[in-house]
């Protein structure tokens, strides 16, 4: 339970400060952050982006994120400067909740291995 409330203080604390940066005060959700991350994994922060690319994008960030769970390994960068993964492990069936606690424990750990957050 230590664990879960630890992964809830952080959350909580990650979403009120990236809301406070990128979307002046209102809220950011689970997909919106998932989002920024692909934008500073890309490292394009300078262009608008199509909704295609925005997935793209989006898929950029989970590859990332679960990468230390062993699911996805970085490949190589394209041309135009996007990162390839390939799948290592494909992931387990998970309910929705599931899902989403597994993606915001991998998004907090990520923002404490960059020391955006403690």
């Amino acid at each position: 339970m230590v664990r879960d409330e630890q992964l809830k203080t952080r959350w909580e604390l990650l979403v009120d400060k990236l809301s406070q940066q990128f979307a002046d005060g209102d809220t950011l959700d689970l997909d919106a952050i998932i989002y920024l991350i692909g934008v500073q994994e890309l490292g394009q922060f300078d262009r608008k982006y199509k909704k295609d690319h925005k997935l793209d994008l989006m898929h950029i960030a989970i590859c990332k994120l679960l990468s230390p769970y062993g699911y996805y390994e970085f490949d190589y960068v394209d041309d135009d400067g996007w990162p390839h993964y390939k799948t290592k492990t494909e992931l387990p069936f998970l309910k929705a909740g599931e899902q989403s606690i597994l993606m915001k424990e991998a998004i907090v750990n990520y923002f404490v291995e960059t020391d955006y957050i403690q």
